[in-house]
């Protein structure tokens, strides 16, 4: 497959599985089937898109509009939930507000939610044209126990704290999940040392369900899998990250908070009591002033860049940035495996490996490729460094069954070479101002952390508490 012709299928793809709900549409233009609650009979807004998709000379952003059109603003599918804009916002002129959270992936939601919750008048703004369209919707949508982060580090605390927390909410909450469990595995000899060190180290954080199995147990679980030794954690599972967002977006803004588009946070100054921020429509390039007495600072990727336009923040408190992308590969066919495979972690990453989605269908990855800037390519080759990888766990997976399907990016504070390092989240004590909050470096386990960074970070804003130190080398591995 040509490069322009994967970059579009993997747009395809995302609208499809993630946007529309629908079945997937092929570089053909037939739908992929699936035994999902969707049937094989399409609804007509999914005939519409497949009408629209499965035009050769579509480009990708064309695709976008016209699912974005379809679903009354990307994600937004409900008629009442359409994209905003902060002129549609800021109806009644400027308006001074208790809290502005920037950023509205699923740390920032999460965020938004606690706060508007404690009562506060929260306005969160996001510079994509909807929520969660970039860390937050590209990843393994893994629900993680805590067996790899160092005791004692935000991301232990925040992982195990978070996923019970998670759990919990998505069963009163209606969110979809499975909590199908996962095998960590030692495919040779020489890596059961360190599967050790990993059991010994979730029970250092407070995981209580881990097993010990050798290659015989395994294998009867998994049938197909290959290992020497395996661990595994039953209370892994997947969630709909989308669905999660959609619930976090609906809490808050049935507690009062309000959600702006398209806004790109261009300047301001945080120096004072009250916070003056500088927002562009990034449709008219109006320029709009934002007061609140408190500011967080959840824009991903983008964290470190937008702390640099903020006057009054110490420059020498911002670390570097660093983008890691990852690419995933899906599989055609029905995977024979009913858990979660991950494989040894590697130094830069948890390896490739096999994750299934709420329908049971199987994805490969991430890989890592150090970038500089913000970019969602697709290598029509990057299957072909899959294979080896995989048949050290899978021997049995079958020769020109992957295919390139979609990629995301990881927020980094330290780059290539170096061990990973723990979620940085700092309060007055780091930087000397009050009612700021920045995060840097939130990837994995973020998702799973949400709801208890978020209640960190209204704590901090509303009750004084410190920000917990980060611990040095956050993950345990190779």
């Amino acid at each position: 497959m040509r490069k322009a012709e994967l970059d579009l299928h993997e747009t395809r793809c995302l609208i499809c599985r993630r946007l529309l709900q629908v079945p997937c549409v092929s570089s053909t233009g037939n739908p992929q089937r699936s035994k999902s609650r969707l049937g094989t009979q399409r609804s007509p807004r999914a005939e519409n898109f497949a009408a629209v998709a499965s035009r050769g000379s579509a480009s990708a952003a064309g695709i976008v509009d016209a699912a974005r059109q379809m679903s009354g603003g990307a994600y937004d599918i409900q008629p009442e939930r359409r994209i905003r804009h902060l002129t549609d916002v800021l109806t009644k002129g400027p308006q001074t507000f208790d809290a502005v959270v920037i950023g509205a992936g699923v740390v920032g939601l999460a965020i938004c939610r606690a706060l508007a919750m404690e009562g506060q008048k929260v306005i969160l703004l996001e510079q994509a044209n909807a929520i969660g369209t970039e860390t937050s919707s590209r990843n393994s949508e893994v629900i993680h126990s805590g067996i790899y982060y160092t005791p004692g580090s935000l991301k232990a605390k925040l992982c195990v704290d978070g996923r019970q927390k998670l759990y919990a909410y998505c069963d009163s909450h209606n969110v979809p999940y499975n909590r199908l469990g996962k095998l960590l595995v030692a495919a040779h000899d020489d890596q059961v040392p360190k599967l050790k060190e990993f059991l010994a180290n979730g029970k250092k954080n407070g995981m209580t369900d881990l097993v010990w199995l050798d290659a015989a147990d395994a294998k009867e679980l998994e049938p197909d899998l290959h290992c020497v030794a395996a661990l595994k954690s039953p209370s892994t599972g997947v969630i709909s990250s989308l669905k999660l967002m959609e619930s976090y977006r609906k809490d808050a803004e049935q507690h009062g908070a309000l959600l702006a588009f398209n806004c790109e946070v261009v300047g301001g100054n945080i120096s004072g009591k009250m916070k003056k921020l500088e927002v562009k429509d990034r449709d008219t390039s109006k320029v709009s002033e934002v007061q609140a007495h408190m500011v967080v600072n959840a824009a991903g990727l983008y964290a470190q860049q937008l702390a640099k336009k903020m006057q009054g923040l110490p420059s020498d408190t911002i670390p570097e940035s660093f983008l890691a992308r990852g690419h995933y590969c899906t599989m055609e066919g029905k995977p024979p495996f009913k858990r979660l495979i991950y494989p040894m972690p590697e130094s830069w990453g948890l390896g490739v490996h096999l994750t299934l989605d709420l329908e049971g269908r199987a994805r490969f990855g991430p890989d890592v490729e150090w970038i500089d800037k913000v970019e969602y390519n697709t290598n029509p080759e990057l299957c072909d460094k899959f294979y080896p990888v995989i048949r050290q766990y899978w021997p049995g997976l079958p020769d020109g069954s992957l295919r390139p399907s979609y990629s995301g990016i990881r927020p980094k504070v330290v780059g290539p070479g170096k061990p990973g390092k723990d979620f940085v989240i700092q309060g007055t004590q780091d930087h000397g101002l009050e009612g700021v909050v920045n995060l840097y470096g939130i990837e994995s386990p973020g998702l799973t952390s949400s709801l208890s960074i978020g209640e960190l970070v209204m704590e901090m804003m509303l009750h004084g508490k410190k920000a917990p130190s980060s611990v040095s080398g956050g993950e345990q591995r190779d």
